[in-house]
């Protein structure tokens, strides 16, 4: 599996950017994780609260900040192409979940990574069955990358 991963700053951040070959590792964990081994190729978008937002707003019809918004690329079946599409991280909204959780940025980051990629595979947690399945996944991956599970304390 060859993955390409277009890393956009449009939001830089003095306290956290993403490293490059992390964040490679945790796309790669994800597709490995739903046993997805083709090539593959995705956008990372790091912004801020206003740009969050308004896609927030304009595409689930939710006018707040997120921490992050995944956009599956939808092909055509007659067309093959690697693209999985793109994902969107709000960096201050990152952080403030981190500190709330009581986690490192980058633990935080790795999970809504993962979570992410997961929703570009087609992965959902609308109904309580896709939730299950999507969580579970989630947590295999997740720890798996040495991070604690991120559903721990919904299981307690």
């Amino acid at each position: 599996m060859e993955l390409s991963i277009d890393l956009q700053l449009a939001h830089e951040d003095p306290d956290f950017t993403p490293e490059p070959a992390a964040l490679k590792r945790y796309v790669t964990a994800a597709l490995e994780g739903a046993d997805y081994h083709e090539d593959a190729e995705l956008t990372v978008r790091m912004t801020d609260s206003q740009e969050i937002r308004e896609l927030n707003r304009d595409y689930r019809h939710m006018d707040k900040p997120t921490n992050i918004l995944s956009f599956p690329f939808e092909c055509p079946p007659e067309v093959k192409l690697p693209l999985l599409g793109d994902l969107i991280v709000c960096t201050e909204v990152l952080k403030r979940e981190a500190g709330e959780q009581g986690k490192s940025v980058e633990e935080h980051f790795a999970h809504l990574i993962v979570h992410g990629t997961l929703h570009l595979l087609g992965y959902d947690h609308i109904e309580d069955d896709e939730a299950l399945v999507m969580e579970s996944l989630e947590s295999r991956v997740v720890m798996s990358l040495g991070f604690a599970d991120p559903y721990a304390s919904e299981k307690d």
